[in-house]
């Protein structure tokens, strides 16, 4: 059985990131990754690339090229986790034990968990950045008007801003296309608010007002009939039943088929499907068993240390924590792992690196626009110090358009994976 110090699942923006921090630190450290995947991808420009501004070329690289010099590379799957005996199961290579794991796999699509998207998804006028960016755009340069709906489910998602990013661009190209006076741009969300933090929901909601988009709160999608091209939302605002604010003849259609149950017809629809932390992460004593965090991995909010096997540690998607799942997260993350697991090893301690749930949601609103949302926990705006000298990014910048398109990708194949930044 193949034994390392340090053992991480995971070979995405989480993994790679710790492990070239921690080699940096310490070039004799044994450690291993294990990830099946050939390939890596930048996803948080798929959004562009759904919108017609992004080549989806571009967004991919090979695995191999970023897995950090003196780390070995276990090319297969975790199966299975036993934190009593410090080993990891796989799907071809047998056990592999460890001093001390790092999980971060992060999270799968889950579209079996809302009745007819698998039927439905990425085909037809169904779509979804999350899985199929360039079915988004054909979707979009098709459409000839009537309901576009933009969704996402009630389960965590990676990337919160995702669903209504590539609404804010539809729009546009709606406009460009010449088909926006005669189509709905509706927003329809489990959420209560457009967005949790106050500054930035304030520009928002402006936006959506100005431009004449449908913003319905209090939707969670229960269903979808492909052949209909209908959804069937379930409306969640405590305390309302049967009256759910949908009068008859109103100018999207909606129906109302039961006491909280809204049925409602699109042209197109774009969703983030359910998501949900691996099987292997579920089924294994390191994730929660019982309550709202249920299935993802029980750490410490603050040291990302778990709650009861002091050698684990986990970040990224797959991780318990009240914030967002993004790729900026990570990039804070990250460095209170590495600082806290090396003052593990060298000491027995954990170290006191804490991570205060800094994430930031990079809002395009536009082409050529956008909103940087940063925030920590509580919902507390959280703005970078530097840029926050020069731009106020709770508008709509062009400037902050230009470092999503440009700079934050630059920066992450070229500094975060390799441990700089």
């Amino acid at each position: 059985m193949n034994h390392y110090q340090i053992l991480i699942i995971g070979g995405g923006t989480a993994g790679i990131t710790v492990a070239a921090q921690l080699k940096r630190k310490d070039k004799e450290l044994k450690i291993a990754i294990i990830e099946p995947s050939e390939k890596h991808y930048y996803q948080p420009a798929w959004t562009l690339v759904g919108a017609g501004t992004f080549d989806y070329k571009d967004t991919e690289r090979e695995e191999a090229d970023y897995i950090p010099k003196g780390v070995d590379w276990i090319k297969d799957k975790a199966t299975d986790i036993t934190p009593k005996t410090n080993r990891v199961k796989t799907a071809k290579s047998g056990e592999v034990s460890y001093d001390f794991l790092i999980v971060a796999p992060g999270l799968v699509m889950a579209p079996e968990l809302l009745p007819g998207l698998k039927e439905a998804m990425d085909k037809g006028v169904v779509c979804s950045n999350y899985t199929d960016p360039e079915h988004t755009w054909e979707v979009l340069k098709n459409f000839k008007g009537g309901n576009a709906v933009f969704t996402q489910p009630t389960t965590p998602i990676k990337c919160g801003g995702a669903p209504q990013k590539i609404m804010y661009l539809a729009e546009e190209y709606f406009r460009k296309s010449g088909v926006r006076n005669k189509t709905n741009v509706i927003f329809a969300t489990p959420g209560t608010v457009i967005f949790g933090v106050p500054d930035f929901a304030k520009t928002l909601n402006k936006i959506i007002h100005e431009r004449d988009i449908i913003f319905k709160p209090f939707y969670a999608p229960t269903k979808i009939d492909a052949e209909k091209q209908e959804i069937y939302f379930t409306y969640i605002k405590p305390g309302e039943s049967s009256n759910c604010g949908v009068t008859s003849g109103n100018p999207i259609g909606e129906e109302l088929t039961g006491d909280t149950e809204i049925k409602l017809h699109f042209d197109m629809l774009h969703l983030a499907p359910p998501q949900m932390a691996p099987k292997f992460i579920q089924e294994s004593e390191i994730s929660i068993q019982e309550g709202p965090g249920k299935g993802w991995v029980d750490v410490d909010i603050h040291t990302l240390q778990h709650k009861r096997f002091g050698n684990i540690f986990a970040l990224g998607d797959v991780a318990h924590l009240p914030t967002a799942k993004t790729g900026a997260a990570i990039r804070k993350q990250a460095p209170v792992v590495v600082e806290n697991l090396l003052k593990l090893i060298q000491t027995q301690n954990v170290g006191k690196a804490s991570y205060e749930g800094y994430s930031s949601c990079p809002l395009v609103t536009g082409y050529g626009k956008m909103v940087l949302a940063e925030f920590k926990y509580d919902n507390v705006r959280d703005s970078d110090p530097v840029i926050s000298k020069f731009v106020d990014t709770s508008k709509e910048q062009w400037s902050m358009w230009l470092l999503k398109k440009y700079g934050l990708p630059f920066m992450y194949w070229n500094l975060m994976l390799r441990g700089k930044a």
